[in-house]
């Protein structure tokens, strides 16, 4: 008996010794996944055959931008975040207007819409730092929940009332007609795209989003895009053709 015991210890020990090996194995495996995964989603770029038109939409967060490069990377476009609420703007965004152009790229000005703020007081810090230019993309309102700047959400009417006004002034300033950019959040709550008849820019990782209810013009596919253009992510954009 003593024997048979002294003979089943030593494959016992074989078989843990197996356990570990196929478990470090696995876990080498799912750290490589990993590790590609991470790295597809700082590089990955939407096919050129399905967005023939792609690129970028910066701000100030972004820092110094290579133009360079960032043509160089596919960016057809750049839409700059220009102004926010009522006293926030981008006094760079001139600059990188001209920067854009003298790359051959269109450019356009963002606005980040508070729907707590007046909208006459957010139009008047739009219109007085982007200029009348017909040049110009069409001006781009994001629109989002946000609690840093608006803790308790207005009403539908009030909303609706203070953004139509807020469109109507920017829109008569930039002879044409804005591009509603809206969350997730944002539509689930106001329903937007349904309600107010501009083209759609949506937004979402990767996976082309359905959330407006109707088809889109233009998608953030990726906020996370690492070009050596940027030091820091930039966010991606496709226009639907």
């Amino acid at each position: 008996m003593a024997k048979t015991r002294s003979a089943a210890r030593p494959a016992g020990r074989r078989q843990s010794s197996l356990r570990r090996r196929l478990l470090a194995v696995l876990l080498l495996a799912a750290l490589i996944a990993g590790g590609f995964g991470w790295w597809k989603a700082r590089t990955w770029l939407p096919d050129r055959k399905d967005y023939p038109v792609q690129g970028v939409w910066l701000s100030d967060d972004n820092g110094a931008v290579d133009w360079r490069l960032l043509r160089a990377a596919g960016a057809d476009f750049a839409y700059l975040t220009a102004s926010e609420g009522t006293s926030t703007r981008d006094m760079a965004f001139a600059d990188g207007v001209a920067a854009a152009r003298a790359r051959g790229m269109q450019a356009g000005a963002v606005h980040v819409y508070d729907l707590c703020a007046p909208a006459d007081a957010q139009a008047a810090n739009f219109v007085t730092l982007v200029p009348r230019d017909k040049d110009m993309l069409p001006p781009a309102i994001r629109i989002d929940i946000s609690s840093r700047t608006c803790p308790e959400v207005p009403g539908e009417a009030q909303m609706q009332s203070e953004l139509t006004t807020f469109l109507n002034q920017v829109e008569k300033h930039a002879e044409k007609p804005v591009i509603l950019m809206v969350s997730r959040s944002i539509e689930k709550e106001f329903h937007l795209a349904a309600r107010i008849d501009r083209n759609i820019w949506v937004e979402q990782d990767f996976i082309e989003p359905s959330y407006a209810g109707r088809p889109w013009v233009m998608w953030t596919a990726s906020s996370r895009l690492r070009l050596n253009a940027a030091a820091t992510p930039l966010h991606w954009v496709v226009v639907q053709q």
